[in-house]
């Protein structure tokens, strides 16, 4: 016979899942207002060195400082940033390990890949934004165009003839030069490496005649007359290249393209952590130094609450699902 359940044993075991829940409740918050009390960890999603290496190390060492805990940096390249992403999903949500996502893990990766380890936009949180690169379109310097206007005529003349490197197929030197295509009517010929040290060099020695991609990979060839930038991808111009005019100023509105990174931390983690370090970032990205350091390398510093990070996001991913869509373009 089954065994009844007394009134006073029944009150006693709720009171006890009770405080089994307030004292879970009572841990995190605890947890979250010590935070933090360990050093944390940055993954990057790419090898040391490049842009992204740059923004992580130069705002770490920073952090570390205002939190009094190591920030230390860890580098997870491979599979266009979802080993790193992965990795972080998979931690504990509790702040102590971070993503440095980007444009190609949140904005167009997402849209390549029929099947990724993670769901990028639900198994992580956002924090903050860190930087922009602006896009940058050059030109080989010994072509016969020189200018946009040149450079369209010529290509609307030998459609698919000219063509224009990129890092790899999908990242977003790549959808620079989708988009581009897209908006001026114009067919280019796609030619991706592995990465853009090869894409520039092929593009200084004349194997390819146009290429799209961040300040950094391009200034030193700039400077030394060996390629000529024609326009650059936002709304305005890079205090970098102050004489450098916008697509937008060229008559071509639309192509504003900007390499981001931000931070993300595993689903679950509690607002109050996320909350307060965005606020720490933003204090870092304010400093005089770090701010100096990012504008030398035309990178411009960024910053936001988790919210506004969240809708940047959001407005990123669904506007190079658009990009991706119409280009066909699939991952390698």
């Amino acid at each position: 016979m089954k065994q009844l359940r007394s009134p006073i044993v029944a009150m006693i075991l709720a009171l006890a899942t009770g405080l089994a829940f307030a004292g879970a409740a009572l841990a995190q918050g605890t947890s979250a207002a010590a935070f933090p009390s360990k050093p944390i960890r940055m993954i990057v999603t790419v090898p040391p060195g490049g842009a992204a290496d740059f923004i992580a190390r130069t705002v770490s060492s920073r952090l570390a400082s205002a939190l009094n805990q190591p920030v230390l940096v860890e580098n997870r390249a491979g599979a266009s940033g979802y080993i790193a992403a992965d990795f972080v999903a998979k931690s504990a949500p509790d702040g102590y390990t971070l993503l440095q996502n980007s444009i190609t893990t949140h904005g167009i990766g997402p849209h390549l890949y029929a099947k990724l380890p993670l769901e990028p936009m639900k198994d992580l949180v956002p924090v903050t934004l860190l930087a922009k690169l602006p896009v940058i379109m050059v030109i080989n310097a010994n072509q016969s165009f020189t200018t946009l206007a040149e450079l369209i005529s010529a290509a609307r003349q030998r459609p698919g003839q000219i063509a224009f490197a990129s890092s790899g197929n999908g990242g977003a030197p790549h959808m620079s030069g989708e988009l581009f295509k897209a908006v001026v009517g114009v067919d280019l010929l796609h030619v991706p490496y592995k990465g853009s040290g090869p894409a520039v060099t092929d593009l200084v020695g004349g194997q390819v005649q146009v290429m799209f991609d961040g300040a950094p990979s391009l200034l030193a060839n700039i400077q030394a007359g060996k390629l000529k930038a024609v326009a650059t991808a936002s709304e305005r111009r890079t205090a970098l290249m102050p004489d450098l005019p916008t697509f937008n100023e060229l008559g071509y509105r639309g192509i504003d393209i900007a390499i981001w990174y931000g931070v993300m931390a595993p689903a679950g983690t509690p607002t109050e952590i996320t909350t307060r370090l965005a606020s720490e970032f933003a204090k870092v990205l304010q400093m005089p130094e770090v701010r100096e350091r990012f504008l030398s390398q035309g990178t411009e510093p960024m910053g936001g609450t988790p919210e506004q990070a969240g809708a940047f996001i959001r407005a990123e991913f669904e506007r190079w699902g658009a990009v991706v869509r119409k280009a066909g373009v699939k991952a390698d």
